[in-house]
């Protein structure tokens, strides 16, 4: 059976893509630590550990993360991108990408944003406009 990422990558489930080319997505998570906060998966790969992936995978995922923090931080006012991985959630290989102003940004324990469908759209076309100028 499909992961929900899978299915969000297929179209199957609706999302806030801000990006997404032959073989990586990204897009808006829902409970997000900050505005912004963006997972990207490989589409094509469904393990949940990322050192499981194939260096092609593993390497093109990284690269394609790399772009869409770029995109991320043009859109969003933050002072860095923070990146982890931790994949204990969703059974499918994701990075999280979360708009910082401090480290303590970065604390999944805190209590997740509430951010409108508008708002999220408004967001992710911002990403996705700075994402297609790379």
């Amino acid at each position: 059976m499909a992961t929900i990422f899978t299915m969000i990558a297929k179209g199957e489930i609706p999302s806030f893509k801000v990006a997404e080319n032959e073989d990586y997505y990204a897009f808006l998570d829902i409970n997000p630590l900050a505005k912004g906060h963006t997972l990207v998966i490989p589409k094509n790969v469904e393990d949940d550990y990322i050192f499981h992936l194939d260096e092609k995978t593993y390497e093109g995922l990284w690269s394609f993360a790399r772009k869409v923090a770029v995109a991320l931080k043009a859109a969003v006012p933050c002072k860095r991108v923070g990146v982890a991985v931790l994949g204990m959630e969703v059974p499918h290989t994701h990075i999280h990408l979360v708009p910082l102003q401090s480290e303590s940004d970065l604390d999944f324990r805190k209590e997740k944003l509430k951010v409108s469908a508008e708002e999220n759209q408004a967001i992710a076309d911002s990403i996705f406009t700075e994402y297609e100028k790379l």
